[in-house]
């Protein structure tokens, strides 16, 4: 017997950037555009997108809801930076970083969002000090699992430790499908070419890297290849920042994720992500009754602005129509 699929399907307004830089979108045009794609939820950067931050006006947060109605809309997550550079001479102590981390989920709760994105930069210590008031404040806070980070490595088996041990349902995850790459992106491959970098050798470090080589390994192998250029060495280090991992291990850990950053580099006219196994990775959330939001985050944009103009917006529609054509040929059986 089967039953509908849970899955839900959202945009991270980062997916915009380059439009919002360049003033062709402001905030509500943004909202404007995943609502045109049939999603509905919205994922925000406020230090990025909201004037006058960390300081929010009464006006603003009406306005907010306002667009929420206008475009059919919801909050889904609050991605908060927990900037503990922010002083040239000194890192946050504890006490101020909890401060910082207790205003964004006020506002987060503020400005409706259930789920607040945090870095994995941010100290255990201060999401241990900040879930009292996760709880008074109703915003979970989820650790992005992110590369080069995964599942598995001893940062990311602290963290699940913490959340098992204590038993607490205001620290989770928010896998970023970053983690599961599994050939290098062509538009990647294709900057890198048309900065000076050798063809051959491009396809050498791809190919390695599709076939599980040893990164490093293959990095050291570049550099002692003599016809090798700068540009060559520079993008076989760029590739041991990637990693793939198995979608399989998601299903272990469904209780515990709270949110998804829906992480692509480029949808092709034929609807396909070259590098990300999209179909496989939802196989598992929906099979594992994963019943939030997984939201587009598009990152091509940064590897094309040298030779065309981006068009987030389409990238963003391919990439929903993408993840509209999986989910609805996905039914879930009772296990």
């Amino acid at each position: 017997m089967s039953s509908e699929v849970k899955v839900k399907r959202g945009v991270s307004l980062y997916s915009y950037q380059e439009e919002f830089y360049t003033r062709k979108l402001d905030l509500e045009q943004c909202i404007a555009e995943v609502s045109k794609t049939g999603a509905k939820g919205i994922e925000l950067l406020p230090e990025q997108m909201v004037k006058g931050f960390p300081k929010v006006t009464d006006e603003f947060v009406e306005k907010w809801f306002s667009w929420m109605d206008k475009y059919g809309t919801e909050p889904t997550a609050y991605d908060a930076f927990l900037d503990t550079k922010l002083f040239p001479n000194r890192l946050l102590t504890l006490d101020e970083s909890v401060d910082m981390m207790v205003r964004d989920l006020k506002l987060a709760n503020k400005l409706g969002f259930k789920v607040l994105r945090t870095l994995v930069s941010t100290p255990l210590e201060v999401v241990e000090k900040s879930l009292p008031y996760a709880e008074e404040y109703g915003v979970k806070i989820a650790l992005e699992v992110h590369a080069p980070f995964t599942f598995g490595t001893p940062w990311f088996e602290e963290r699940m430790e913490y959340i098992l041990s204590s038993g607490t349902k205001w620290f989770g995850i928010m896998p970023d499908l970053g983690i599961f790459v599994k050939r290098m992106a062509p538009v990647m491959e294709q900057r890198y070419i048309r900065d000076g970098a050798t063809p051959e050798i491009v396809k050498f470090v791809s190919d390695n890297y599709a076939n599980g080589e040893d990164k490093h390994e293959t990095l050291n192998a570049v550099k002692k290849m003599n016809y090798a250029n700068e540009l060559d060495i520079k993008y076989a280090e760029f590739v041991t920042h990637f990693v793939y991992t198995d979608p399989k291990i998601l299903k272990q850990y469904i209780p515990y994720i709270f949110h998804v950053h829906g992480k692509f580099y480029e949808i092709t006219e034929k609807y396909e992500e070259p590098s990300i196994p999209i179909n496989e990775i939802i196989n598992v959330l929906v099979d594992g009754g994963y019943e939030g939001y997984i939201n587009s985050e598009y990152e091509g944009n940064r590897h094309i602005q040298d030779f065309v103009d981006v068009d987030s917006v389409e990238q963003v529609r391919r990439h929903q129509v993408l993840l509209k054509n999986i989910l609805g040929e996905k039914k879930v059986y009772n296990r």
